[in-house]
């Protein structure tokens, strides 16, 4: 699950440098906010095995 929304926030990052100057902030602080997300994700994984 958390692995698609990082993968949607990619995307729309991805087209935030495409399109509007406006918009590309708000995207690239989706981008931050999903990585993070994911390496939460990876290290909280490491630790349960």
């Amino acid at each position: 699950m958390l692995r698609t929304i990082a993968v949607i926030m990619i995307i729309l990052w991805a087209l935030g440098l495409i399109s509007s100057h406006t918009m590309g902030g708000f995207i690239h602080l989706l981008l931050v906010i999903a990585i993070v997300v994911v390496l939460l994700n990876i290290i909280q994984g490491r630790r349960r095995r």
